[in-house]
């Protein structure tokens, strides 16, 4: 490995331990508080549209990208 490359990898993995991603299911309601937590914190980066998990099943699902510090 080049030293470009070590200092790449490097870089990479500390911008990664800078967020924490993640799945979130519940219902719509549950989704919203937790939501709203999360962008009161400031710890909220990025929050996906709400997708139905299907079937008679209805909690939906959303991605969430926090700031870890």
């Amino acid at each position: 490995m080049t030293t470009r490359e070590r200092a790449y990898a490097k870089a990479s993995n500390q911008r990664a331990a800078q967020y924490t991603e993640m799945w979130i299911v519940g219902s719509p309601e549950d989704l919203a508080v937790m939501i709203q937590a999360a962008t009161r914190t400031g710890r909220l980066v990025y929050v996906s549209a709400p997708h139905q998990m299907g079937g008679d099943d209805t909690r939906h699902r959303r991605y969430l990208r926090l700031r870890s510090n």
